[in-house]
């Protein structure tokens, strides 16, 4: 059994490969070849466009792909979906196709765009939304630089944003939420009903969730004796629940426990000072609930 998997070929493309070496896959892209090597003689890497990806999957060129939820709406594709990864190319989080208009534009709202021209790479969903709206407006698809192309050759664009920056230094103002969009891991709809396929892509799921679980966050474990204690779990986050064990040398225990990255160079001076010793920071790579 060999699973045909799709990897989002560009934007998504590095932090796709890190996730994946994360959750225990190594992936080595050749930038002459569309075939990835994998250590895994259970799947077989192809590298394909996230615009395409659900097209492909749908057919069955494909049994299963990572791409954004927008281009699986884009695409109308009936596929399944096996996992929502909410990662991105800089903040692993969620992403959004935004209506924007110049600063200078009068547009306040969608409805401002009656008979107006829209350029954007995602026409199809954004032909669905001024139908939601009751607008009729010309949607031009744009091969690039979309944000370069308001006022001249377009009223007003729809395209996708993290953290708007972009949009911001080309003068663009944020009109409207058109669509959320995160990653998600697509299958076949043949492919989810294959018994060994779906155990497959069910423990490529496990693992990556796993993976997205650990980001930011560290293992911290440490020593102290019995009686301080008590001021050692003080200084912790309540919140969690750390491991105590007891160690070969009476009255000193052992603490494990998993905090926020962004905590611990707080907490490990206080820890010191409640008596912990042998305080060792570790990075994680997945943690499976």
């Amino acid at each position: 059994m060999k699973l045909k998997l799709g990897i989002p070929k560009g934007s998504l493309e590095n932090a796709t490969v890190e996730l994946f070496r994360r959750a225990g896959f190594q992936i080595t892209i050749n930038s002459r070849s569309y075939f990835p090597a994998i250590d895994d003689p259970e799947i077989e890497c192809m590298l394909i466009r996230a615009q395409e990806m659900a097209r492909y999957v749908e057919d069955g060129v494909l049994d299963a792909g990572l791409t954004g939820r927008d281009w699986v709406e884009e695409n109308e594709a009936k596929v399944e979906n096996v996992a929502d990864l909410i990662y991105a190319k800089q903040s692993f989080g969620k992403v959004r196709w935004v209506l924007a208009v110049p600063e200078s534009s009068p547009v306040q709202s969608v409805k401002d765009l009656e008979g107006k021209v829209i350029a954007t790479e995602l026409v199809a969903a954004t032909r669905r939304y001024l139908e939601r709206n009751g607008v009729t407006a010309k949607v031009e698809f744009s091969w690039g630089a979309t944000e370069v192309k308001p006022p001249t050759l377009a009223d007003a664009i729809v395209e996708v944003t993290e953290t708007g920056s972009s949009l911001r230094a080309n003068n663009l103002r944020i009109v409207e939420t058109v669509l959320e969009s995160n990653t998600q891991l697509i299958a076949n709809t043949g492919a989810w009903k294959d018994a060994a396929k779906r155990r497959k892509l069910e423990d490529i799921r496990m693992l990556l969730q796993g993976a997205i679980n650990a980001l930011g966050k560290v293992g911290l474990m440490l020593n102290v004796e019995r009686g301080n204690l008590e001021r050692v779990l003080s200084v912790l986050p309540a919140l969690k629940r750390p491991t105590i064990s007891t160690l070969s040398e009476d009255g000193w225990l052992a603490v494990n426990t998993i905090l926020d990255e962004s905590t611990v160079r707080t907490i490990i001076p206080r820890l010191k000072e409640a008596g912990a010793q042998g305080i060792v920071e570790y990075p994680l790579n997945k943690i499976i609930m």
